[in-house]
């Protein structure tokens, strides 16, 4: 791995767009970083189930696997598309946050929740929240 730090890339991960999403963000990172992406580099709850191991000790897996992971990253980057953030995401963004990780969202998508913005628990956890990939990149890799 080398000198680069590690980025744990928290992202929606249930439908062909957000995939293909998440894969542009870590292209887009890797020339600078170590970039974790469950979906590529930890382990999905259908591939585990479909080799016919419970969804309990499936869950397990999944959890060690991406509790390690955030363990040994140096920054979390959040994405918080859509008007409510995904429930793993946000258990992620509250771990890293808790353990002193730096913590970084980004929300290119416009709809949400509240009136005000996002959730304060989300917004105080990061330190900064890019609305576009650009100002991301070019603030991460100056």
């Amino acid at each position: 791995m080398g000198n680069k730090k590690t980025i744990y890339l928290a992202a929606p991960l249930f439908n062909e767009a957000e995939l293909s999403y998440n894969l542009t963000l870590k292209k887009c990172l890797e020339p600078v970083f170590n970039v974790y992406l469950p979906q590529e580099d930890g382990l999905l709850l259908r591939d585990i189930v479909s080799e016919s191991i419970s969804p309990e000790i499936a869950e397990g897996k999944i959890f060690e696997a991406d509790i390690m992971a955030m363990n040994n990253s140096d920054i979390i980057l959040v994405v918080l598309n859509g008007a409510h953030i995904d429930e793993g995401v946000a258990f992620e963004l509250g771990y890293c946050f808790a353990n002193g990780k730096r913590c970084i969202g980004l929300k290119e998508d416009v709809r949400q929740a509240l009136p005000t913005g996002n959730n304060p628990m989300i917004s105080r956890s990061c330190e900064r929240i890019f609305d576009n990939k650009d100002s991301l990149l070019s603030w991460l890799m100056p």
